[in-house]
């Protein structure tokens, strides 16, 4: 079957295009491999979950998940609509503040926080989404050394199964994330008892490429259930965090957009509102809907091997797209450079990694593919780059956005002094 395309990608000539920029020139003008970001798709996404949500009866605010694409100048882009931003580490809450977020709306997540990282957050002043009373004693001390007041929610662990990977689904009560949803009162109730402490809300995430906003709707009611428990502790309750993890169409079978998920999620959190005094904003943490499919990663042909299967060998790998290695996902894939010729064989595309795991998209019909043909792999806007390692020694690629027809060179080509950047020779061994 014929790939179709959406905006912002097209034909022309026979070659695709993504908005009015040839995919072809984009490699002779900034080398292969390349991932290219679409500045007209990431604010249609954007947009569409600010027009989603814009006529409800509560607050609704916008949480970005950078770990799904810390590239700065994306995440600027995300920040100046008014995004807030979710962060899992002192890299990502670094780049979260560079990068211009409202430091009221980061939320510091993660279930396993050093005290350095801990330290960092309190200083710059953002929330925290707490994960073991461990951790809480661990911000207290933080807090008490420093004399801050440090605002926190709790992660909740709603015991909730998405129909998703079971590598991305972080709500199962089996995961390592969160606290279980009927042992959270008492963690509130120690929490509050300290004067160092704001508890302010509620947080779950159920996981991630969820398809079915069911268990979101779920998830809801769940936290409106632990809101009603520690309503009774005298909290007033300022945000319920339903984490975010909705999904993209990667294999054209269809996906929520964000209207959709509006649609059943709006009803079920103003019936919860019903049900409690607190007022509690709504947030939600976009990640992959907002960035996934604006991005398409350009690698050219080395080789086409004719073995076992018919092998097309390009030149990027899981070195800089993991997912089909460790999920064993699926992205569409197209020859950039033969739109317009006819799909007339099948061919699985690897890549350069000494690993046998190393293969982009196993049996896809594709034009007939040859040496220094431009391979599209499409929707790797998220957990592509930001996932991405110099294994086997290969410098990681560079970062282009194309606005219209201008383009923009937003990360660099690493150099080969950057395989050995922060590495040290002793004396005694030169």
């Amino acid at each position: 079957m014929r790939l179709i395309l959406e905006k912002p990608f097209n034909v022309k000539q026979g070659k695709l295009y993504i908005e009015k920029v040839s995919c072809v020139e984009l490699v002779e003008n900034y080398g292969s491999p390349l991932y290219v970001t679409s500045l007209q798709a990431l604010n249609s996404n954007i947009n569409s979950y600010l027009n989603a949500f814009s006529k409800t009866n509560f607050d609704v605010k916008f949480l970005y998940a950078v770990k799904a694409n810390n590239n700065l100048t994306i995440m600027r882009l995300i920040a100046k609509k008014g995004f807030g931003a979710d962060v899992f580490s002192d890299g990502e809450l670094y780049m979260a503040l560079l990068a211009g977020f409202d430091r009221n709306y980061i939320l510091f997540n993660g279930n396993s926080k050093s005290d350095e990282e801990i330290r960092m957050g309190v200083e710059a002043g953002v929330s925290f989404s707490v994960d073991s009373i461990d951790e809480l004693n661990a911000i207290i001390r933080v807090a008490k050394e420093l004399d801050r007041v440090v605002r926190i929610a709790f992660r909740v662990n709603p015991d909730i199964s998405p129909e998703t990977h079971p590598k991305i689904a972080t709500g199962l009560k089996t995961s390592k994330f969160g606290i279980p949803w009927k042992d959270i009162k008492k963690a509130y109730e120690y929490a509050i008892k300290n004067k160092n402490l704001l508890v302010s809300g509620i947080h779950c995430h159920i996981g991630s490429q969820i398809t079915d906003i069911s268990p979101f709707v779920e998830a809801i009611k769940r936290m409106f259930d632990v809101a009603k428990e520690i309503e009774k502790l005298g909290v007033d309750i300022e945000f319920i965090d339903i984490g975010g993890g909705l999904g993209i169409d990667y294999e054209g079978k269809g996906a929520p957009t964000p209207s959709e998920f509006a649609e059943k999620i709006v009803p079920a959190f103003e019936m919860g509102l019903s049900s409690i005094n607190s007022q509690p904003e709504l947030w939600i943490e976009p990640g992959r809907s907002i960035v996934g499919n604006t991005t398409v990663l350009l690698t050219r042909v080395n080789a086409v091997k004719k073995a076992y299967k018919n092998f097309v060998a390009v030149d990027a790998g899981f070195n800089l797209l993991v997912r089909p290695a460790m999920y064993n996902a699926y992205h569409k894939v197209t020859v950039a450079n033969k739109m317009d010729e006819r799909e007339s064989e099948i061919y699985t595309i690897v890549g350069p990694i000494c690993e046998s795991g190393d293969i982009l998209a196993e049996d896809r019909k594709l034009p007939v593919v040859e040496r220094g043909d431009i391979i599209a792999i499409f929707d790797v806007g998220a957990y592509g780059f930001s996932m991405s390692s110099q294994y086997n020694g290969r410098r990681r690629c560079a970062e282009v956005l194309v606005d219209n027809d201008r383009t923009y060179v937003i990360r660099e080509r690493e150099s080969y002094s950057d395989l050995v950047a922060n590495q040290l020779l002793p004396v005694e061994f030169i």
